[in-house]
């Protein structure tokens, strides 16, 4: 009971000391690439490969941010609670916008999985790249994806997304705000609303949206891509 205890309490700390170190570096060089939700992951596996601690004990004593990851989700309603006058005035836009980034986002797997002969596996793992993770790993799941490369890719596809998503935007000429906002939230979840709201409180209202719906309509996918798969 004390070594489980140990554990728990061992794994948490370090888990919270990665992330917080990797803030402050974060928030003393102020560039994208140094996100703490990548660079504190990075921290926590190399203090996991120093300390020669394997893997399932990890998972065993953290088992508290899986359930925290869980609960988040329910806390997707306040931000369209909080921006629903905004959500009526702009409800096709959003709708359409959003739908349409998240079914080419399902079709370039498809693409990839063709070219690069991917199995089920890696496509199911691969398909919630662009929603927030709760949700990620939810869908993953029901697919059949494994959690280890869902993470992986939604990590990297996040920060893809937020370091090449505003020059693209900006080579594109797009300039409209609710469409960098629905751009960059549908394809970087809260990354993407976090770097939105910096153009304005519009632009990230808009991220703030995408982020939520995106995840919503994702969801709502699952029974038909378990037909295809």
């Amino acid at each position: 009971m004390n070594s489980v205890l140990f554990n728990s309490i061992g794994c948490i700390l370090m888990t919270l000391a990665s992330y917080i170190a990797s803030l402050q570096v974060f928030r003393k060089f102020k560039k994208s690439w140094l996100n703490p939700l990548y660079t504190g992951t990075a921290l926590l596996v190399i203090l996991l490969l120093l300390g020669n601690i394997p893997l399932s004990v990890y998972q065993k004593g953290s088992s508290l941010f899986e359930l925290l990851l869980q609960l988040s989700v329910v806390s997707f309603a306040v931000p369209l609670y909080k921006e629903w006058p905004l959500m009526k005035r702009h409800l096709k836009k959003i709708f359409s916008g959003v739908f349409a980034g998240t079914s080419l986002g399902i079709f370039s797997v498809y693409i990839m999985s063709q070219v690069f002969h991917f199995n089920q596996e890696i496509m199911a793992s691969l398909i919630p790249r662009s929603v927030t993770l709760p949700v990620a790993l939810t869908v993953s799941d029901g697919l059949g994806g494994t959690t280890a490369f869902t993470v992986f890719f939604v990590l990297f596809s996040g920060l893809f997304s937020v370091m090449m998503g505003p020059n693209i935007l900006k080579w594109l000429g797009i300039n409209s705000k609710a469409a960098k906002g629905l751009a960059m939230g549908t394809s970087a979840q809260m990354l993407g609303a976090s770097r939105s709201l910096m153009w304005g409180e519009e632009e990230g209202a808009m991220g703030c949206i995408a982020m939520t719906t995106s995840a919503i309509i994702l969801s709502l996918f699952i029974p038909i891509l378990l037909l295809l798969l």
